[in-house]
């Protein structure tokens, strides 16, 4: 039986442990424990764990800004997908979202992942073609992705 729950810094060692088996892009800062402090304490009541036999077996990173929200860091261990695990934490955060006044939401999924860009398809996400994603590092960062290669 699976159980859910709000996530909270607790769960971080074994979070990170899955972001890094998922091969979730991540890096030295944002990603760190403190920085996943600051985001759950901005965010308080919209990431939840999925815990399977007393251990994190999915976990969805959600947050807003006060007018968009963003789902980071999905995942469903390998050995517990398609059990309707990554269903039920879209679900919830989605209603914690909403329940926060968020009438829209926006994820990023690497190119190269042709499962999770199925899952956000089958969950409703359409893709952005009219739209290019840029970012700038304020800070010196270490890409944590073994696949990383700077363009």
């Amino acid at each position: 039986m699976t159980d859910y729950r709000l996530m909270t810094i607790d769960d971080y060692p074994e979070a990170y442990a899955l972001w890094i088996e998922c091969g979730n892009g991540l890096n030295d800062k944002d990603d760190s424990r403190e920085g996943i402090e600051k985001y759950l304490k901005r965010n308080p009541s919209t990431s939840f764990v999925a815990v399977c036999e007393g251990r994190v077996v999915g976990v969805i990173l959600c947050g807003h800004d006060g007018r968009r929200g963003i789902i980071q860091h999905a995942c469903v261990s390998p050995a517990h997908r398609r059990e309707g695990i990554g269903g039920k934490l879209v679900e919830l955060a989605l209603d914690a979202l909403k329940a926060e006044g968020i009438n829209k939401v926006l994820l990023v999924a690497f190119k190269k992942n042709a499962g999770g860009n199925a899952f956000w398809e089958t969950q409703g996400f359409t893709l952005r073609e009219d739209l290019n994603y840029r970012n700038k590092a304020l800070a010196e960062m270490v890409r944590i992705d073994p696949d990383y290669v700077k363009e």
